[in-house]
């Protein structure tokens, strides 16, 4: 089951598609059942029927950076975690892109979101470094989230009942929202392309966002 896994999440750098359901039969290596050996199985058999999908980087694409940021509020079953997914696109290409249990249990839909995005805002400001030093100056880097509270909490500083648990770490999003590093947009759930980060899916969700990814 190790070996399994371990052959999976190497090949997570290149397919996204299955970076949920690789980290999530992850979790289990220590104990895993036969119920998950079937749920690996079944990732398999997926890529199996799925040979030809990858990631394609043009030439001329441009550098415009772009974020999507995401969180599945306590849908971990086992302790009530929540998952935090984030992709960053150049352009139209996904160059980033991870989903991770969050460290400790969200008491509302806006702390699990705040902290996802919190997450994202760290990964964008390492990026426009690492343009920096390529002599690529980017401003304004948009994050889109699907969650209206956690953007006005970015934008507030009037804490309310929802936030008293936040941990104070995660505030550094309102600080660089201010001095206009990044910019967190509204997008509605049904064009959230990191739920394919975080959450299992139907058939035409999968499909729809994962051509979003550009697979």
């Amino acid at each position: 089951y190790r070996s399994m896994i371990g052959s999976l999440l190497y090949l997570t750098a290149s397919r996204p598609d299955i970076l949920f359901s690789v980290c999530l039969c992850a979790r289990f290596q220590s104990n895993p059942k036969e119920t998950h050996f079937f749920a690996v199985k079944r990732i398999f058999k997926y890529l199996a029927y799925t040979p030809t999908l990858g990631l394609w980087y043009s030439r001329d694409s441009n550098f415009d950076l772009h974020s999507y940021s995401d969180a599945d509020f306590g849908g971990y079953k086992v302790d009530r975690k929540s998952t935090s997914g984030s992709c960053q696109y150049q352009g139209s290409l996904l160059v980033s892109w991870f989903s991770k249990k969050q460290n400790s249990v969200a008491l509302s839909t806006t702390e699990a979101e705040y902290i996802a995005v919190g997450s994202c805002c760290a990964q964008i400001l390492w990026q426009k470094q690492q343009l920096v030093d390529y002599g690529i100056c980017v401003k304004d880097v948009s994050i889109k989230c699907d969650n209206t509270s956690s953007i006005c909490l970015a934008k507030n500083p009037v804490h309310h009942s929802r936030t008293n648990h936040i941990d104070i770490r995660y505030h550094f999003l309102r600080e660089h929202v201010e001095s206009g590093d990044i910019v967190l947009e509204y997008i509605p759930t049904e064009k959230q392309v990191t739920d394919i980060f975080t959450k299992p899916l139907d058939e035409n969700s999968f499909s729809k966002f994962r051509r979003e990814l550009g697979l």
